[in-house]
C-alpha cells in the first residue's frame, strides 16, 4: 500500500519512535525473529517495508548483501533496519552490535544511509544509534 500511495500520503520518519510505532504492534507479537528494512526517500518518507529475513525462535542469520537488495531496487536514499526479539526483551546482543556495524559500513559503500537499527520487544524498543551501538 505504501508504494502506491502518493508521496504526500506516505509516513515520514523523523525519529526512532516514528519507525518503531509503524512496526511495533505487528512485530512485537511475532513468534520468530523477523528482520525488515524501512526504505526511505530523500525526504525520509517511507517507500516500502520489505521483510528481509525470517529466522528461528531466537536468531536470524543475516547476510549483509541481502539487507540492501530491496533498498537498491527501490533507489532508496536511506533505510532503518528493524528486527524483533520474540522473547520480548529488546536488549541488543553482541551479534546485533556486530551485524549493525557491518550494515552501516556497507551502507556507506553503497551510498545508502543507515539511519538506525531498532530492536522491537514487547511494548518497548531499543534504538541502537541512540545507544551508540554499531554506529560511529
Amino acid at each position: 500500500r505504501l508504494l502506491v500511495a502518493a508521496p504526500h500520503e506516505r509516513p515520514v520518519i523523523r525519529s526512532p519512535a516514528d519507525a518503531a510505532n509503524l512496526l511495533m504492534a505487528e512485530m512485537a507479537l511475532l513468534p520468530q525473529e523477523h528482520l525488515r528494512t524501512v526504505l526511505l526517500d530523500t525526504r525520509n518518507r517511507v517507500v516500502g517495508i520489505p521483510t528481509i529475513y525470517v529466522g528461528s525462535l531466537n536468531s536470524a542469520a543475516v547476510r549483509v548483501g541481502e539487507v540492501f537488495r530491496e533498498a537498491i531496487r527501490a533507489n532508496s536514499a536511506a533505510m532503518i533496519v528493524v528486527h524483533n526479539h520474540p522473547s520480548g526483551d529488546p536488549t541488543p546482543s553482541p551479534d546485533d552490535v556486530q551485524v549493525t556495524r557491518m550494515i552501516v559500513e556497507a551502507g556507506t559503500l553503497l551510498h545508502i544511509d543507515v539511519l538506525d537499527h531498532l530492536i522491537i520487544g514487547r511494548q518497548r524498543f531499543v534504538s541502537m544509534k541512540e545507544r551508540g551501538l554499531g554506529f560511529k
